[in-house]
C-alpha cells in the first residue's frame, strides 16, 4: 500500500497544477497571465551586472533581496554583507561557533581590507563612508559581546542595528544609475534610486521599499501614484491565497488616467534578470525564450510588490497592483511560477503578517512617500501651437 507520505509530492504538484489552470480562467477579470509555453523569441545576449543575486540557496529575506540588488562593484562589501547576513541562518540552529566564524570572517574585513570598502566607492560619498567604518566596527564588537554571552535574542537585535547600518554604507557605494531608460517610455515617470513608502490600511500598516534600480518604470509609476494620493481609500479588490491585489479606482476605467492626456497610462512589463546590464521590456521570459532566467527581484519573499496586468496584454499594467504572498511549498524559491511572468518594484519590509488578514473589500486608508521622492522624474508637459500637450 502506498503511503500518504510518499504521495505528497504528487498531490502537491497537482494542487498547484489545478491551481494554475483556475487562475488562467477569466484572466481578463483577475488580471492574471500564465503563459505556460510562451512564444519563441530570439534570447538576447547576457551581460554581467555586479547586483545579480549569488548562487546557491534562493533568499527568502526581502532586505537582503534589496541588498544584492543595489548596482555597485565592491567585493569586500559583499563579503562583509555575507557574514553578517548568514549570522541569521546559524543562529536558528544555534551554531554558535559558526556565528563566531561569520564574526570573525566580518572583522577581518572591516579591519584589513578599508581601502577594499573604499574602492570604486563616488569622490564624494568616500568621506561618507570612512566615517560609517568606525560605526560598524563598534556595532561588531557589540555583537561580538553578546555572542559570546550566548544571548539570542540580543544577537538578533545587534545584527539587524549592524545591516541597518550596513544599508547606509552599501547606498553610499552606488555611483550614478546603471543605464539608459528607452526613450519609447520617455512620457512615462520613472525612480532613479529607491524610495520608501508607508501604506496603511484598515488591518495595520506596511512598509515597502521601492527599488527604481532594477524596475525603474514600474516603480516610478507605483510612486507617482502614490504621491498624487490615488491609492488614498481604495478597496482591496481581489484576494485570495497568493495575493493582495488593489489599485482599481472607481468608476469604469481599470487604471490610471493621466488628467494631463485623457489617456490610460499602461506601464510595460520590465523585468531584470540576473546578469543583464538593463531590464528587458514587453514580454515574459518565456515568450522571449529565456526558460532558465532567473528576475533581480524575484517572487522568493513575502509580500513582494507587483504590477498586475490584463490576461492577453504584457504592457497593459497600469495602476493595480498586489502582494505576494509567499508559500515555500507550493512556490518554492528558484521555481516560482510567478518569475518571469509579472514584474515585481519592490518589498514589504514590514507589516506584511497583515497580508493573512486582508479581506476583499478592506481599505487603503492613505499611501505615503516617506523617502526618496527626490528620485522620481516626472516626464515635462508643455503645451504646442495647437494648444494640445505635448511631452
Amino acid at each position: 500500500m502506498i503511503r500518504l507520505r510518499q504521495l505528497q509530492p504528487f498531490i502537491r504538484a497537482s494542487f498547484t497544477i489545478v491551481l494554475l489552470i483556475s487562475l488562467s480562467i477569466g484572466l481578463s477579470g483577475a488580471w492574471w497571465d500564465f503563459d505556460f509555453f510562451g512564444r519563441d523569441g530570439e534570447q538576447p545576449q547576457e551581460q554581467p551586472r555586479q547586483s545579480a543575486l549569488p548562487k546557491g540557496e534562493a533568499i527568502t529575506d526581502p532586505t537582503s533581496l534589496l541588498r544584492y540588488s543595489l548596482p555597485f562593484e565592491n567585493y569586500a562589501a559583499r563579503d562583509l554583507q555575507r557574514s553578517i547576513e548568514d549570522i541569521g541562518l546559524q543562529l536558528r540552529a544555534k551554531r554558535w561557533g559558526a556565528v563566531n566564524q561569520d564574526i570573525k570572517q566580518a572583522s577581518r574585513v572591516l579591519n584589513s581590507k578599508t581601502q577594499e570598502l573604499l574602492a570604486n566607492t563616488p569622490d564624494g560619498n568616500r568621506e561618507a563612508v570612512k566615517e560609517l567604518l568606525p560605526e560598524l566596527k563598534t556595532k561588531l564588537n557589540e555583537l561580538r559581546e553578546v555572542t559570546d554571552q550566548r544571548d539570542l535574542e540580543q544577537v538578533w537585535i545587534k545584527r539587524r542595528e549592524m545591516l541597518n547600518q550596513l544599508d547606509d554604507l552599501e547606498a553610499l557605494l552606488v555611483d550614478e544609475f546603471p543605464f539608459e531608460i528607452p526613450e519609447e517610455y520617455a512620457h512615462l515617470p520613472r525612480l532613479k534610486g529607491r524610495a520608501t513608502v508607508e501604506v496603511e490600511t484598515n488591518k495595520g500598516d506596511l512598509t515597502v521599499i521601492v527599488d527604481g534600480y532594477s524596475a525603474p518604470i514600474s516603480a516610478g509609476n507605483f510612486v507617482d501614484l502614490v504621491d498624487r494620493g490615488f491609492y488614498d481609500g481604495l478597496e482591496f479588490n481581489r484576494v485570495n491565497d497568493f495575493v493582495v491585489q488593489t489599485g482599481n479606482p472607481p468608476g469604469p476605467e481599470e487604471g490610471f488616467i493621466d488628467p494631463e492626456t485623457g489617456e490610460y497610462r499602461s506601464i510595460p512589463l520590465e523585468i531584470l534578470v540576473r546578469g543583464d546590464e538593463k531590464p528587458m521590456y514587453g514580454a515574459t521570459l518565456e515568450q522571449l525564450g529565456r526558460y532558465q532566467a532567473q528576475p533581480v527581484l524575484p517572487f522568493s519573499a513575502n509580500g513582494a510588490v507587483a504590477i498586475a496586468r490584463p490576461s492577453d496584454d504584457p504592457n497593459g499594467g497600469s495602476s493595480q497592483f498586489f502582494f505576494f504572498k509567499f508559500d515555500s511549498e507550493l512556490t518554492p524559491p528558484g521555481a516560482n511560477f510567478m518569475d518571469g511572468r509579472y514584474a515585481v518594484f519592490g518589498y514589504t519590509v514590514e507589516g506584511d503578517e497583515i497580508l493573512e488578514d486582508i479581506k476583499v473589500g478592506d481599505q487603503i486608508i492613505s499611501a505615503e512617500v516617506i523617502n526618496g521622492l527626490e528620485n522620481l522624474e516626472r516626464p515635462q508637459t508643455v503645451a504646442n501651437s495647437n494648444d494640445d500637450t505635448t511631452t
